[in-house]
């Protein structure tokens, strides 16, 4: 009876974990059905971004789908900056890690968007790539 005790919040911590474990598949599941529309997109425990275009779109990935999406142009943005941990960092020599890392959108109507992050690398990537986008689009207009 004892050791029956003591084995019980060990079951229930597998349990658990292998609901959290099924509920971030579903999610993963949902979330290739939704980029399949898009060029390039991201996925991470965080948030959802993905390019078609001109346009980005952002929001929260769930189960039944990312939810919060915002849609802009990236025709509107002035500026990308990379943050880590709220600072602006040199996207070329970013830090190995950080505890909050986004991607900050300043727009031309002085607002701004910040996509987060789990990963510095994925991170700087996708701040490389837009902003090359970006410089492109800006020599064309």
């Amino acid at each position: 009876m004892e050791r029956g005790l003591l084995w019980l919040p060990l079951l229930v911590a597998f349990f658990w974990l292998a609901w959290q474990g099924s509920q971030e598949f579903k999610k993963l599941q949902t979330y290739q059905i939704w980029a399949e529309e898009f060029e390039r997109a991201k996925y991470d425990i965080y948030a959802v971004l993905a390019q078609k275009g001109n346009d980005i779109t952002w929001g929260k990935p769930t189960t039944k789908g990312p939810i919060n999406l915002e849609t802009f142009s990236l025709l509107d943005v002035q500026e990308i900056r990379f943050l880590v941990n709220g600072n602006s960092v040199d996207i070329e020599n970013p830090p190995p890690k950080g505890r909050k890392i986004e991607l900050e959108f300043l727009l031309n109507n002085t607002k701004s968007i910040c996509v987060p992050f789990t990963e510095v690398p994925l991170a700087a990537k996708w701040g490389k790539f837009l902003q090359e986008t970006l410089k492109n689009l800006q020599i064309e207009t």
